[in-house]
């Protein structure tokens, strides 16, 4: 539903130069389509340190548009994640005993729109048995087949925070021989439904729900070192990752759109209902607490976990202190997208 800049809760109290290099690198992909050509040739005229310019160009070229869920609400989950740091080895030995894989061989990846072209951004992974092509293995059927012996890309000390580097999408791994730091972004995944490992804990009694953050999970594991593996297995969900040099490390993992994502100042969104690239106002609080959390942000990226109209996963950016604040966030808020006039 249009509105207009005054409508947006904080509009005036962010500082839309923040969000301005995001800006940027969204339009070196969106500049390529027809809708967006004109706003973005704009955008590189602008003189970036005049914060009047800026919110000018946003309320002259944009309108506003509420988003809302299929009953008419406006109102959804907003979630944090961040880049981890983990610390490997290119060989399994000593702590470094649980791998992380890349994409194997026998996965195949069917995109719908080719033929149903309704079907955007819909995939089918699955792999072939004789003449049908079946679901892939699940997280549980891929430890108990050993299915990905082989395919190891490299070793970490950790299970927890292997998985939950799946959950991130991309992280960081400091290699224990060169001290070398490399980056292991998102390559693939198995096809299988996200499920939240904390609502498993939940449902169970084994956690309340306000203790199902990441940092109430990694306690539970801890103190729960033989069933670690039937907690990883309740999330069916499987990503495979490829490493990537770490060129700049001031520069965040590249999402979905194919950009580095900016601290703070890029979201995840399900691009049925939001397009990839495009500005968004979010409305929402401070991790834990009923701070308002209002900002321009860049829809930059997609997850398993973000389905929904009013659904967004804030990406805080790299290490612990990022980590720890997108843990803890799980706050109710709103989204505006900015489309172009």
């Amino acid at each position: 539903m249009p509105v207009s800049f005054a409508d947006l809760p904080g509009w005036q109290e962010d500082d839309p130069r923040q969000a301005w290099p995001a800006l940027l690198t969204s339009c070196s992909v969106l500049i390529k389509k027809p809708l967006w050509q004109e706003p973005c040739t704009i955008a590189n005229t602008i003189n970036p340190a005049d914060a009047a310019a800026v919110r000018a160009y946003f309320e002259m070229h944009y309108v506003p548009h509420q988003v809302s869920n299929a009953d008419s609400s406006v109102t959804g989950m907003i979630t944090g994640y961040y880049e981890p740091l983990l610390r490997g080895s290119r060989s399994r030995g000593g702590p470094y005993q649980t791998a992380l894989y890349r994409v194997p061989e026998d996965l195949l990846t069917i995109d719908l729109a080719t033929l149903y072209p309704e079907l955007k951004n819909m995939r089918l992974r699955g792999r072939v048995v004789g003449n049908k092509v079946v679901p892939y293995f699940s997280r549980a059927d891929m430890v108990q087949q050993d299915a990905l012996a082989g395919k190891e890309l490299l070793w970490v000390d950790n299970a927890i925070d292997a998985f939950f580097l799946q959950v991130q999408g991309s992280g960081r791994v400091l290699l224990e021989e060169s001290k070398e730091t490399v980056r292991v972004a998102y390559a693939e995944q198995n096809g299988h439904p996200y499920k939240s490992i904390g609502r498993y804990l939940v449902d169970r009694g084994e956690l309340k729900l306000e203790q199902a953050s990441a940092q109430g999970i990694m306690a539970w594991f801890a103190a729960n070192p033989a069933r670690q593996q039937e907690l990883l297995n309740a999330n069916p969900s499987f990503v495979f990752f490829k490493e990537e040099k770490l060129v700049d490390p001031s520069k965040g993992p590249k999402g979905a759109l194919g950009v580095p994502l900016t601290a703070q100042r890029s979201i995840a969104v399900d691009p049925q209902f939001i397009p990839l690239g495009a500005p968004v106002f979010l409305a929402t609080s401070q991790p834990g607490t009923d701070v308002p959390l209002r900002r321009l942000m860049l829809a930059q990226d997609t997850g398993g976990a973000i389905r929904n109209a009013v659904r967004a996963d804030y990406f805080w950016g790299f290490g612990s202190e990022a980590g720890q604040q997108a843990g803890k966030m799980k706050q109710a808020g709103m989204l505006w997208v900015l489309l172009p006039k």
